[in-house]
């Protein structure tokens, strides 16, 4: 996809080669998306639930796919700059639009990386223990509201700004397949087999 092709140009593959990402990648890929699937849907339960046991539970999911997205995006970062294969964008792609691809990338990056972080540290400076994958996290500091409002307020603004992106970065995707009618969006889908031949 347009903002996924740029990140590490030393290891591109180059124009004559088929525009795909390996299996790898895009399998992190996809497996991002379905995790930031669940913690928006963990977060709305959250927001509507109508009990402290539902809220508790919903709030537990949120938290250990928060720490799941975090841990495969350090994946992504790694794989990506040693042994990712990258294809180049398309030649005729103005600059404009490969520097936009590579703000919504990296921004991308970033989110995926602060907003874990910020929601773990809202947990923390609430001065309890919470639960996280089915353990118990025990108290680390003390009560602190005024750091607990900051970091819920960087948590609840980069979580729409993480969506503007996400939004951005499937537009662009679809610019490219229905109207540009190029090869971006397919380099980062799975082939499909050719059917077998009916005997």
């Amino acid at each position: 996809m347009t903002s996924a092709l740029v990140l590490n140009p030393p290891q591109e593959v180059a124009e004559t080669h088929p525009r795909r990402f390996d299996n790898i990648t895009m399998a992190l890929h996809w497996t991002t998306l379905l995790l930031i699937l669940g913690m928006f849907a963990s977060a709305w339960a959250y927001s509507t639930s109508t009990d402290n046991a539902q809220a508790n539970l919903t709030l537990a999911i949120h938290r250990s796919l928060g720490v799941t997205v975090w841990t495969v995006t350090l994946a992504r970062l790694f794989w990506r700059r040693r042994f990712a294969s990258i294809p180049a964008l398309p030649a005729d792609m103005p600059r404009i639009q490969q520097l936009a691809a590579k703000a919504n990338e990296y921004g991308l990056y970033a989110l995926l990386l602060i907003q874990p972080l910020t929601g773990m540290a809202q947990s923390l400076t609430r001065g309890r223990p919470f639960p996280l994958f089915g353990l118990d996290v025990p108290k680390l500091m003390a009560k602190d509201r005024d750091l607990t409002a900051v970091f819920h307020a960087i948590h609840e603004l980069s979580a729409w700004l993480l969506v503007g992106l996400i939004c951005l970065h499937a537009l662009a995707a679809l610019f490219h397949r229905f109207v540009l009618k190029d090869d971006v969006l397919q380099s980062m889908t799975p082939r499909r087999r050719p059917a077998e031949p009916n005997l």
